[in-house]
């Protein structure tokens, strides 16, 4: 069973026709084609220049691999890349080795300034002259501490003793010699209660001397 088609009854003015030029007319409705501007493609940088300059070079070898050497080709990219920098690790690791070598070495030769070892050994002779050697090395002693302090405040504390500077890891070799020696007399001094002599005195400025006076020793 079959049914008669419908039809839509219009007016007889052109109602529809009417409706749609109306429609056209409405500026809310977007008819014409929208214009994509074009984008600018991106500046290529010097790491897609180096990938592209690294695809041109493997490009021969990648007739050999077929199908499977847009995946070997980022390999081999990867593993020269690597190498790369593996090369420049080796030009550059002695460079740096050798900076760190001389910060290091810099702190290792550390000793006080010349100026201030003589003032010191000119002001602990005069209590030496007078026959004062307890006094003249405690000076030593003091002034040494204040020297160190003055210039690596941290390996100091207020409450280290002569004996902690004279074994203090930071301190180079011949600084740790003095210290132990002219702390072993101010000990003597401070709790054995027996009052230093000449021999002593000499000891401890020797000690210092040879320690805070190497450089000018050496250009002489």
């Amino acid at each position: 069973m079959t049914t008669a088609p419908v039809q839509i009854e219009t007016d007889a003015g052109g109602a529809p026709a009417n409706g749609w030029e109306s429609v056209r007319a409405d500026d809310s409705i977007q008819y014409a084609p929208i214009e994509i501007p074009e984008r600018d493609p991106p500046s290529p940088n010097w790491l897609d220049d180096v990938f592209r300059w690294l695809g041109e070079i493997f490009e021969p070898v990648g007739g050999m691999f077929g199908a499977s050497w847009p995946v070997v080709k980022w390999v081999l990219i990867a593993l020269a890349v690597l190498m790369v920098l593996y090369l420049l690790w080796k030009l550059l690791a002695p460079v740096l080795d050798l900076a760190a070598k001389d910060g290091s070495q810099e702190e290792d030769d550390w000793v006080p300034p010349e100026e201030e070892a003589l003032a010191l050994l000119e002001d602990a002779d005069r209590l030496a002259a007078e026959g004062r050697y307890d006094e003249a090395t405690h000076l030593l002693l003091k002034r040494s501490v204040s020297q160190i302090s003055s210039v690596r405040p941290g390996w100091v504390e207020p409450s280290s003793t002569a004996r902690e500077l004279a074994s203090l890891p930071a301190l180079p070799a011949p600084a740790r010699a003095a210290f132990s020696t002219i702390a072993d007399r101010v000990e003597r001094s401070l709790f054995a209660l027996k009052k230093l002599g000449a021999d002593d005195w000499k000891a401890a400025r020797s000690a210092y001397a040879d320690f805070a006076l190497q450089r000018l020793v050496e250009e002489i």
